[in-house]
């Protein structure tokens, strides 16, 4: 076993965090009132170029959220992909509301060729609303996952949604930084583009706040009835007073001291991110059987997640992949089960999944922290070399 480690991916916290967190602490302003939230919220929006922000717990009670927003409630359905984490779905359930699971394109995001002809031919659409034939249920909104900060095709997946009259929930969890570099969302980013967007700052994202996440979106009503669902919907600012069944969804101002230290590096970020995939892409030139997957054209992605294709062809395994590099300090993981296959969905509809099938069993996700160096992508490279030749 190798005395070296080299995480999957781990946060840098080497800015103001210790400088925004200590004042937080000295001013005694650490609970989900402060500051710091404000100035997170209006920073981000700023960033990723929406009217508005709300800063929420995590990045699920963002999509919960998201949902409520857009109408969803109990017998209705939602289209939602298979492949992604779990808690992208979830929160549809909290709805009391059931997911419809949708196939992969190549980019590893829902494929919006796929989601058409479900609408075509599975659906019927009729005086404004989208029914599933066969349930009879009423489809409500579209989940878009920007997978690993790999933008979606959302000219092609809101044309479909416009066609349908459906909102488009963007989980851009994995996504913060990704825009759009030509094309009919020029300079728009991932998040900001269909009705209501939500990113995450768990410890592992590109930027972290320990948890934490925020909604974006253009629509100022939007923002206000989300700020008021996560605020317990309490409807009078001295008296308490709910005027419906609130949450207790708020970001505290700790984590909002971390994340606006940490939204203050994130170009810089995204800039080693970008060179260190640069790198392993050069390298893995030179081993057979196995690609790094890329990004979508046209766009400038955040490179949060580097995943590699295994070719099984060449007799590669994906487990003994990820166990050969484990047993020299390269931790290493599997993409998600899909989420169809798990057992509090095995009921629902999943509609052709056949691209994701693949995935599942040929992608592994590779070391990419923001703070990963020249010497260990070279060093994880060589434990791809050593074991693509040990087959």
């Amino acid at each position: 076993m190798s005395q070296r480690f080299i995480p999957l991916s781990v946060p840098s916290l080497r800015g103001n965090e210790l400088k925004y967190v200590t004042e937080a602490i000295e001013t005694e302003w650490v609970s989900t009132a402060g500051p710091y939230i404000q100035q997170f919220e209006e920073k981000i929006s700023e960033y990723v170029k929406t009217k508005g922000a709300v800063a929420v717990q995590n990045g699920s009670s963002g999509l919960h959220i998201a949902l409520k927003l857009m109408g969803v409630e109990n017998g209705d359905e939602v289209i939602v992909p298979t492949l992604t984490f779990i808690a992208a779905v979830n929160p549809v359930k909290y709805c009391h509301a059931d997911p419809v699971f949708m196939d992969c394109d190549n980019s590893l995001c829902i494929d919006p060729i796929k989601l058409k002809e479900f609408f075509a031919n599975s659906c019927e659409f009729k005086n404004g609303v989208l029914k599933n034939k066969v349930t009879e249920k009423p489809i409500k909104a579209i989940v878009v996952v920007h997978v690993f900060g790999n933008m979606a095709d959302m000219e092609a997946l809101m044309d479909v949604a416009n066609d349908y009259q459906l909102p488009v929930i963007e989980d851009a969890t994995e996504a913060i930084g990704t825009y759009y570099t030509s094309g009919r969302y020029k300079d728009k980013y991932a998040g900001s583009i269909g009705s209501i967007g939500v990113y995450s700052f768990n410890g592992n994202k590109i930027m972290t706040t320990g948890g934490g996440g925020m909604i974006v979106s253009n629509d100022m009503n939007v923002l206000s009835r989300a700020r008021h669902l996560t605020t317990q919907a309490k409807s009078d600012p001295l008296y308490y007073v709910h005027d419906e069944i609130g949450y207790n969804y708020r970001m505290t101002n700790l984590q909002a001291a971390l994340g606006l230290a940490q939204l203050e590096q994130l170009e810089a970020f995204i800039k080693t991110k970008t060179e260190n995939y640069q790198h392993y892409k050069h390298e893995l030139e030179n081993i057979p059987g196995l690609d790094l997957l890329p990004f979508r054209e046209g766009t400038r992605p955040n490179h949060w997640f580097y995943a590699i294709f295994i070719n099984e062809t060449f007799g590669l395994k994906r487990h003994k992949l990820i166990e050969s590099l484990a047993e020299k300090g390269v931790q290493a993981r599997p993409i998600w089960d899909l989420i169809h296959q798990q057992t509090p969905y095995h009921k629902n509809y999943a509609h052709q999944i056949v691209q994701a099938n693949k995935y599942l069993n040929q992608v592994v996700n590779l070391p990419c922290s923001s703070n990963l160096n020249t010497e260990d992508v070279d060093y994880i490279t060589e434990c791809l070399t050593e074991f693509n030749y040990s087959i």
